[in-house]
């Protein structure tokens, strides 16, 4: 369990303040800076988070043509889609779907494979506006890499909610803080909020030691443990002490993640994460006969 409360545990030390990668597009609906896996941080580094890409601030004109990703195979893993700004709809081979807004999250499981596009919401898409998201990748352990597809649609109302004494506000998407849980259901140990602080006000945050833990600046900037932490940066912490101790300097929207390494294997080819390069062969091949059904 986190707690969100002082204590007497060490604090955990930063590796590094990782600034945004250069820019590139997902399709031609997400511009992102793809911060995981990327040198250092990398798949064995960040266990069980494998990917993360962050589709800062950007203003998309309106369009006729629908933006996005379209259809295309995932197994081994989970997608986890957090929309800050704009909407973004979904659709897969499994019949899950639908849009999430501003502070909704979808987490697909893409277990033993699924299809899915990823694209901007008609409405939004074709008016134009303020667009902010996160992708990220949650590796699955190998005992459940070919569980069968799930598709869970959170709303920001079903988040659980830890309120901080300075009128801020901690949304639990996975995992849980002082008993207060969120509605995301996961396969290994993995926490995941977003802790919106108000201006000047300080909360700490516990973890296991040994638990991957990073924090991503979505909006404002904060002093954590001690460093500074300017928006779009990557805070990455490392496997060491519990606490974390956070101040906003401004209003601020921070994106938690921290996760029980799996210490397995990683085979990944493009869109499949497995254990071994026989398995990615055999989703390679699975997904050449058809076997992660029909997507138009």
């Amino acid at each position: 369990m986190a707690t969100a409360t002082k204590g007497t545990k060490s604090i955990k030390g930063i590796e590094r303040i990782v600034a945004p990668p250069p820019v590139h597009w997902v399709g031609d609906g997400f511009r992102v800076h793809g911060f995981l896996p990327r040198g250092p941080l990398n798949a064995e580094r960040m266990s069980p988070f494998f990917l993360l890409d962050y589709n800062s601030k950007h203003i998309f004109p309106p369009s006729t043509n629908l933006l996005g990703v379209g259809p295309h195979p995932h197994r081994g893993f989970e997608t986890v889609t957090i929309a800050y700004h704009g909407k973004v709809a979904h659709h897969d081979s499994m019949g899950g779907g639908g849009v999430i807004g501003e502070g909704d999250v979808q987490w697909m499981t893409a277990g033993g494979g699924i299809l899915h596009k990823e694209y901007h919401e008609e409405k939004f898409n074709h008016e134009g506006g303020l667009f902010q998201m996160v992708q990220l990748w949650v590796n699955l352990p190998a005992k459940y890499k070919m569980t069968d597809p799930r598709y869970q649609a959170i709303t920001n109302a079903e988040m659980g909610r830890f309120e901080l004494p300075e009128g801020g506000v901690i949304e639990v998407i996975a995992g849980d803080i002082d008993g207060i849980g969120g509605p995301a259901s996961t396969f290994s140990p993995v926490h995941l909020y977003n802790v919106k602080p108000k201006k000047g006000e300080e909360t700490t945050l516990r973890f296991p030691a040994s638990y991957t833990t990073s924090i991503l600046a979505i909006d404002g900037s904060s002093s954590i443990n001690g460093l500074q932490l300017p928006a779009d940066h990557l805070a990455v912490f490392e496997d060491d002490g519990e606490e974390i101790e956070i101040r906003a300097d401004e209003d601020s929207v921070l994106l938690v993640m921290s996760g029980e390494p799996l210490n397995e294997p990683i085979a990944q080819y493009g869109p499949f994460l497995m254990n071994t390069n026989a398995e990615i062969a055999q989703a390679i091949d699975d997904y050449q006969q058809g076997k992660f059904g029909y997507l138009e």
